[in-house]
């Protein structure tokens, strides 16, 4: 499976490399520069070998992924934006010999000794190697994972963040699995007509599977650095594609956004995931510009969507289903057990949903997420809740824990507490109520959210912080939570 894949990859980026292939703030370019790319990193790397990547949307990253899948490499996904001590400590415990990226990231956030594959434009690729200076002795080979094209980084539900394996026969059996959306599926390689718009950021699933579906299809696509409504409104007037897909907030600030409906008049379906969507917005993005949104439900553990509505069922069974994620994709089965004895509930009884996705291979068997479910007899799932404390803002998963700790960094701050409060546009953000160590000077929030930001994303920074006089407690001694959410409206 490692070699279909890569092979794929490689039949695509050699087909005419005179065809443009990918748009980046108004520039194309073709797929010989992304096949140049994965000619010059090829080389450096050996099959299996696992390379961190410093990914942002942009088109050298681009080039440094496929040509690392093309190498049958193992690509370990890096966020350069999660604050620079995370990054350099996420970096730093990694166990790989070499880290890829831009030049300034690499300058700001690598360890220095680590090889580093430097690339700023497709089809460069510079080596700096360590040692002496002069020298071109690599550094020690990290370690090496056979079979595994990416380490996607995710939350964990009851532990810090973990990375999770996506091997080459999981993202080839997702690629194959979403042909059943096509109405005639075409398996040739071949470059097709068309573009594809891609808006979602390449350190998450959805970026980067985005791009792998455009090679799966041979089609050219637009990627956007950062979603901005006037950037993405653009690319749809010019390129007019058929589908696009939008994150729940994305999709909120397109609904919000005074855009002529005329601007999405080639847009016959909106995909949405990452996040649960209120079934009012997508009636009101149908409302106001006369196309469906389809949703859809997804997890990086398994490599992509399990779950979701196509136009057919969204034509028959809206109106009566309407909060719905979906049903399961082909290859797919859902079920709901208990969260305690873990036996198999019936028609729509709530509990914990459990996956067996056939991209995981057979020998895996049932997967239990975190979220609470339920299940109708015709086999429609909607998901009620996260059976953990995480906070899904915008899509991107935040951990309470994680925002505590980066606020409890601060010498001035004696307890923190994080919770979640609903928000119209993201679904839910974070906001922090903080007790200063006795004697000190009083200090503005904002000063401390700065402190945080050394070591948090800007998506995990609390909306709104507090300072208090005393956390409310328990009579354990422990936070309590419920009164946090008061002391911010927030419902339990």
């Amino acid at each position: 499976m490692v070699e279909q894949l890569s092979r794929l990859v490689a039949d695509v980026l050699a087909l005419d490399q005179s065809v443009d292939a990918l748009e980046f703030q108004g520039r194309w370019w073709t797929w010989g520069d992304l096949g140049a790319s994965a000619d010059a990193i090829e080389p450096l790397v050996e099959p299996g070998e696992r390379i961190a990547v410093l990914l942002r949307n942009r088109p050298a990253q681009v080039g440094l992924f496929l040509g690392l899948l093309r190498a049958g490499a193992c690509v370990v996904t890096a966020n350069p934006d999660r604050g620079v001590d995370r990054v350099r400590a996420d970096l730093a415990g990694l166990g790989v010999g070499t880290i890829a990226g831009e030049t300034a990231d690499l300058e700001a956030l690598a360890p220095a000794d680590v090889r580093r594959l430097a690339s700023d434009e497709p089809g460069s690729v510079t080596p700096i190697e360590i040692g002496p200076v002069g020298s071109a002795i690599r550094s020690e080979p990290g370690q090496f994972a056979p079979g595994v094209a990416v380490e996607m980084l995710t939350s964990g539900t009851t532990g810090p963040p973990k990375r999770v394996p996506l091997t080459y026969q999981t993202l080839w059996r997702v690629l194959v699995g979403t042909k059943h959306y096509e109405r005639n599926p075409d398996m040739e390689v071949k470059l097709r007509p068309g573009v594809i718009i891609v808006n979602s950021p390449m350190v998450h699933l959805g970026g980067l599977f985005r791009i792998l579906q455009c090679i799966n299809e041979g089609r050219s696509f637009c990627l956007l650095e950062k979603f901005r409504v006037d950037e993405w409104a653009d690319a749809v007037r010019r390129h007019r594609p058929r589908t696009v897909s939008l994150v729940p907030a994305a999709l909120r600030m397109v609904l919000e956004a005074d855009l002529d409906p005329a601007d999405l008049d080639s847009v016959r379906s909106v995909v949405s995931g990452t996040a649960p969507l209120d079934p009012d917005d997508a009636d009101a993005f149908r409302e106001k510009y006369g196309v469906p949104v389809l949703i859809a439900y997804a997890a990086t553990e398994f490599g992509g969507g399990v779950a979701g509505w196509n136009l057919r069922d969204h034509d028959e069974f809206w109106e009566a289903k309407r909060g719905s994620v979906g049903r399961a994709h082909p290859g797919c089965e859902l079920r709901v057990v208990d969260p305690v004895g873990g036996a198999p509930l019936g028609p729509d009884e709530e509990g914990l949903l459990e996956v067996k996705a056939r991209q995981m291979g057979d020998e895996t068997g049932w997967v239990r997420t975190t979220d609470q479910a339920r299940i109708d007899v015709d086999g429609f799932v909607w998901i009620l809740g996260r059976a953990d404390q995480a906070i899904i803002r915008g899509g991107f998963k935040i951990r309470p824990e994680d925002v505590r700790a980066a606020l409890e960094r601060d010498e001035r701050v004696r307890g923190a507490a994080v919770v979640s409060r609903p928000d119209a546009r993201l679904g839910a953000v974070p906001v922090a109520a903080v007790e200063l160590r006795a004697g000190s000077q009083p200090v503005p929030a904002g000063d401390l959210l700065a402190e945080a930001a050394k070591v948090l994303a800007r998506y995990e920074l609390p909306d709104e912080l507090r300072v208090v006089d005393a956390l409310p407690r328990t009579p354990a001694g422990k936070v309590d939570l419920a009164a946090v959410r008061e002391l911010f409206a927030v419902d339990a």
